[in-house]
This record gives C-alpha cells, structure tokens and sequence, in this order.
C-alpha cells in the first residue's frame, strides 16, 4: 500500500472534522473519497498532505509519516487543492511555466494539457472565470511527474465536456502507473474511473465500495401472472427477492445467466434489469443528501 491512515482523527473542540478514520490506498490504484460538504474529505486530504496535526491516529504515504514528513511526502505527490489561487497577475502559461520550473520539469505537457482544456494561456488569471481557473489548476496537478496526485473536486465548475475529459486524463495517469486519490461529489465521474471509493458521512467513514464487484450487480424489476417460484438452491445466497407493490424486485450478484434461466421458466408479463450504481450504495449512508451531476 502506498498510502495509510490508522484512526485518523481530527477535531476542533467537541467538533470531529475526521473521526478514527482508518484507510489504504494501494500503488497505482484511482482511489475516490465520496460524501457532501462537511462528511471530512478535505479534512482527510489536508491530513494526509500534512497541512493539519492529526489530533489522533497516524497517516503515511509511501511509508513516510504526513506530518512530521510531509516536505519528503510533497516531493513525491501532486496537489490541486479544492479552491485553486494562483498568482493573479502572471498569464496562464506563465503559470505553467513557473510550476515546472519549482519541479525542475519542462511546462510542455502542461501546455499540452492546457490546450485539451480549452484553456487560453494568454489571459492573466485575475481575469479567467472559476472555470478558466480550475483547468489551469488541473493543468498544473495533472502534468506533474509525481508518482501520487491528489485531487480536492478536481472537476468543480467545469461543463460537462470538460469533465469527461478530465475523467480521460486521470485514466491515462492510472495507466502510467500512478496512483490517483480525489474527493468528489459527482457519482459518475466517480463510478467511471475508481478502482475503489469510500463513503464518508458526518467526519466517519462508513464504507468501502470495490467498483468491480459494484459492476457485477444487477436489480431486476419483474412482474409475474402468478407467484414467482422459489429461487434453485444454487442461487438462494446470490438473489435478494422483495415484493413492491404488484412487482417483483429481484437483487442479483455476480453473474445474471442462472437468475435469467430462473426467471425465463416463470410466467412473467414484464421485465426490466437494471445495473445497481453507486447512486443506490450512496442512498444507503445519505438517503437525506441530494449529490449534483448524478447521471
């Protein structure tokens, strides 16, 4: 594991920000960190970059400890904060150009990155949008040459283009190798890219998601002329079965081939089968919570 928290705490006063939070990011894996404003995802990355003293518990990155460490730890990792600032009166690709210099890079993949943005390079920052400001940001992070980068809602404010292609550049950053780990409010950019995700709610984490295995997951909604028949032995620890209303609402893992032979042997006037998304696995921990951009 490349990145680790053990009872990671933080608080301010009686207030929890972060509460026992205990986590592992593996080498070379897109790890998500899900909740609304408030559930500790911030908190949790300035921890881990060493920009608050825990009040309890312990982090490392590549077995170097977050805190007392943290100057090693910033060599090796790429940070886009979630509010970006950046100087105000230098134009965009001086920007670039300032940041590869601290790094001892050259901007041109930066640039390059810039201009899969749609970014104009030429505009001093004090005058770009929000937007204009997070893909400099994002420019900035993601051509760094770092083994880790860390991303605080990387896609704040961008149309949704610009999101997708945000979402492929983090692909290709996983497919170099690197190890990737963002917080995000946004369900689909999350399920798209993540290898994992963990839900966090009010400073707690209270679960982790393989995204393979969320893949595998299928709802199905039926309705029958008759009382379904009970599921075959082989598939009672695999299906989930619940009545609603005049249907039938049927939780399937793993593969679907033995339910559809189940169900093609019952006298079934509609069907319809459908992935089980993050969305559902969300509602369980923030049924209260209405996340943007679901879809």
């Amino acid at each position: 594991m490349i990145i680790q928290t053990q009872g990671l705490s933080k608080s301010y006063g009686s207030f929890a920000a972060l509460d026992r939070c205990d986590m592992t990011v593996e080498k070379g894996e897109v790890f998500g960190l899900l909740g609304p404003n408030g559930a500790g995802k911030t908190t949790l990355l300035r921890l881990l970059l060493g920009f608050l003293r825990p009040s309890h518990g312990a982090a490392t990155i590549d077995g170097l400890d977050c805190y007392r460490e943290s100057v090693e730890i910033h060599r090796r990792v790429s940070y886009l904060p979630g509010e970006v600032r950046l100087f105000s009166m230098m134009r965009g690709k001086g920007v670039l150009e300032y940041f590869a210099g601290v790094r001892g890079e050259s901007p041109k993949g930066a640039i390059q990155l810039a201009e899969r943005l749609d970014l104009d390079l030429t505009r001093r920052v004090a005058f770009m949008s929000t937007g204009m400001r997070q893909k400099l940001g994002l420019a900035t992070a993601l051509s760094a040459e770092t083994p880790i980068v860390i991303l605080d809602e990387p896609t704040s404010g961008l149309d949704p283009n610009v999101q997708a292609e945000v979402t492929r550049i983090v692909r290709e950053r996983h497919e170099e190798g690197r190890t990737v780990l963002f917080s995000s409010h946004i369900l689909s950019e999350v399920e798209d890219v993540c290898d994992r995700v963990v839900i966090l709610r009010k400073g707690k984490l209270v679960h982790t998601q393989v995204m393979r295995e969320l893949r595998s997951r299928h709802r199905i909604r039926a309705r029958a002329r008759t009382d379904l028949p009970p599921p075959p032995e082989e598939l009672a620890a695999r299906v989930h079965v619940a009545p609603d209303d005049d249907h039938v609402v049927i939780d399937v893992e793993d593969d679907l081939a033995p339910v559809m032979r189940w169900l093609a042997a019952s006298p079934l006037e509609e069907i319809r089968i459908d992935p089980v998304g993050l969305r559902s696995v969300y509602a369980q921990y923030h049924a209260e919570a209405k996340p943007r951009a679901l879809s």
